[in-house]
């Protein structure tokens, strides 16, 4: 069976990591005014330090969606592990690692790499 083509075209790197965040389980009022009063400080820290560079909130659910300004996960998940949500094991993230979109280089003069078949 052969690997599709997409599969050899050379790597890009890693450029931000998408994080999507959800509660472990929903969180009581106790709880969201404990920690809410710390959490929004320390994340807008982490957007005026250039490591947030977009936050949404969930349409579909209760979360929230960073796009981070990081090209490892595990430094994403060290920052996000570290706001107050995360330290009282109310919220978790997935991480996804993103990069340039590595099917324009086929529009490359000369691009070199392999067919796949």
């Amino acid at each position: 069976m052969t690997q599709p083509a997409i599969q050899a075209l050379p790597p890009v790197p890693t450029t931000s990591i998408l994080a999507i965040g959800q509660f472990t389980s929903a969180p009581s009022v106790d709880q969201l005014k404990v920690h809410l009063p710390l959490e929004v400080p320390q994340t807008v820290r982490l957007y005026l330090d250039g490591k947030i560079a977009q936050w949404y909130t969930r349409q579909d659910r209760p979360g929230v969606v960073f796009l981070l300004n990081v090209t490892g996960v595990e430094e994403a998940h060290s920052l996000l592990e570290e706001l107050p949500l995360g330290q009282a094991g109310l919220m978790t993230f997935e991480f996804i690692p993103l990069g340039p979109l590595k099917q324009l280089q086929v529009l490359l003069p000369n691009a070199s790499f392999t067919s796949g078949s």
